[in-house]
């Protein structure tokens, strides 16, 4: 019996973890699909190149096929492991624009708007350049800029000003737009995921129980109530008791699927697949949506001393892995997009629709396919697509994988704003910043000069760039799923706290988003408990 089960121990997982544990009268059960995060892979912040390559840590799920990207299935990687996709991600630390979180308030959603959750940013922070008005110090989660950045990701950031944005060093500042390079979640030398920065910390908690290689397989549900969970370990089912609370941080692609798993969605797809309706709920599995994101590639074979598959490329590897090994220091510290910018497709446009990763590595099918030689590349993605898709059942095994439908770029606007944010790529790889390096475009973009052309290849190529939300959509409407408490509608001591809950999607990357969404939902839970209690 525990007072809480946290299903998932990705970002949200361990950040509640860790908070809802501070109370020693509160036992707390932290499951997870994956094992513990013990690879160097993980450690290594370059070794994020081989982790989507991976099963250990990976789920390596697939979309269904797609009509915007030409009948093609994309991939979905997800970290099947303890920290989630922060073990397995760019370490990309963004929150995105206020003007979201004030839109997720404008819904209807009290207690989002920027001014309010800015203090549970704040809170998760310790940002190494300190604490100001918009940044914390001293928080779990350890960010700092790049230790050892590559001599390219500087020229990035002048060949962005000399094609006309401004230079931006701090994304999370006052302003979002610009360019300039990242800040990461690192610490001395090594990937700083939640795990590290809410887990490891906590283990020695008496009340805090961390169950590894657990696939959850339902929820347990009593008179309209959340009571417990079940899930799988080796060849046996368990079950779990919870007092209080069931919170479900399985992400926007596996929580809604457990929600079905359990018998809460919608009615028919319900009986479609043989399993019985606890709840009717529609809107679980709707709304899912991501950031689309196409890459152009430049190749420079004679850039020896940038990463990449050659023969000098693996001697400097190996020497740069004892140098990490030694130091925690040099080329194996690099994320790799280092450097970046948030753009608009337009000038009409009122903020950046348009984000930038400069990656320097030559990409093919977004670097999930070995390519051989040297060489640099710049993702673009569309930061709030108007496409949604979902996530269905595809049977009434638990392990059996989801229905993964995006529905990319299936809104014609989408591929419009693509098509300009291809151009501006374009325009600012050939500023000579860059251009005086003496690389040449891949063939395949490089025959892509009109409308037609570019639309033609953006389909051809284009693919996720690891954003997913939406699934279990916060608001008070008949589609929504969860309150602006994250409480599952109709369903009492249930909540829903992970990517997922997003009313729209941030423009940056999530993963920040999401460990604030954690942190204001465990002091949710704690003033819920002291209620009840009083």
């Amino acid at each position: 019996m525990f007072d809480y089960i946290i299903i998932g121990a990705g970002s949200a997982g361990c950040v509640l973890a860790a908070r809802l544990s501070q109370d020693p009268g509160v036992r707390v059960a932290l499951l997870e699909a994956g094992p513990t995060d013990d690879s160097v892979l993980i450690q290594c912040p370059a070794g994020l190149a081989l982790l989507a390559k991976t099963g250990r840590s990976n789920w390596g799920f697939e979309t269904v096929a797609q009509p915007g990207l030409g009948g093609r299935r994309g991939y979905q990687p997800r970290g099947k492991v303890l920290g989630g996709s922060s073990s397995v991600n760019a370490m990309v630390y963004v929150r995105g624009h206020r003007a979201d979180y004030d839109h997720w308030a404008a819904l209807g959603n009290a207690g989002w708007a920027f001014d309010d959750v800015l203090p549970y940013f704040k809170r998760s922070e310790n940002n190494e350049r300190g604490a100001d008005a918009l940044h914390g110090e001293g928080g779990p989660l350890n960010v700092r800029d790049p230790g050892s950045p590559s001599r390219l990701a500087p020229l990035f950031v002048q060949a962005g000003v000399q094609a006309g944005q401004r230079k931006n060093y701090d994304f999370n500042g006052p302003e979002q737009e610009g360019v300039g390079l990242f800040q990461v979640t690192q610490k001395d030398g090594e990937r700083f995921s939640a795990a590290k920065a809410y887990v490891h910390p906590h283990l020695g908690r008496p009340n805090l129980r961390l169950i590894t290689a657990a696939h959850t397989t339902r929820i347990l549900l009593e008179n309209g109530r959340a009571v417990g969970v079940e899930y799988r370990q080796g060849g046996a089912l368990i079950q779990l008791q919870a007092r209080r609370e069931v919170l479900l941080c399985a992400g926007a692609l596996q929580s809604p699927q457990i929600l079905m798993l359990s018998g809460i969605g919608a009615q028919q797809q319900l009986q479609d697949n043989g399993i019985a309706v606890a709840h009717h709920l529609p809107g679980v599995g709707a709304h899912l949506h991501d950031h689309p994101d196409v890459v152009q590639t430049v190749e420079a074979p004679h850039l020896r001393d940038l990463p990449g598959v050659s023969l000098t490329g693996l001697l400097r590897a190996a020497q740069a892995m004892r140098e990490w090994r030694r130091s925690r220091t040099g080329p194996m510290t690099t994320n790799f997009a280092e450097a970046g910018g948030f753009v608009r497709s337009a000038a009409g446009e009122a903020i950046p629709d348009l984000q930038l990763h400069f990656v320097i590595g030559k990409l093919v099918n977004h670097g999930r396919t070995t390519a051989l030689g040297h060489g640099y590349s710049c993702h673009v993605c569309l930061l709030r697509p108007l496409s949604r898709g979902s996530v269905r059942l595809a049977g009434k095994d638990p392990m059996q994988a989801p229905l993964i439908d995006p529905n990319f770029l299936g809104e014609r606007d989408d591929m419009e704003r693509m098509v300009r944010g291809f151009r501006i790529t374009r325009a600012i790889l050939s500023q000579p910043a860059l251009a005086g390096l003496g690389g040449r475009e891949s063939a395949a973009s490089a025959a892509a000069q009109t409308d037609a052309q570019i639309e033609q290849f953006i389909r051809a190529h284009a693919d996720t760039i690891y954003h997913p939300v939406g699934s279990c959509r916060m608001g008070s409407g008949a589609m929504d799923v969860v309150d602006a408490a994250l409480r599952v509608h109709g369903v009492q001591s249930l909540r829903v706290v992970d990517a997922s809950i997003m009313p729209r999607i941030v423009g940056g990357n999530t993963n920040a988003p999401v460990i604030m969404i954690a942190e204001k939902a465990a002091e949710m839970i704690n003033m819920a408990a002291q209620h009840a209690a009083s």
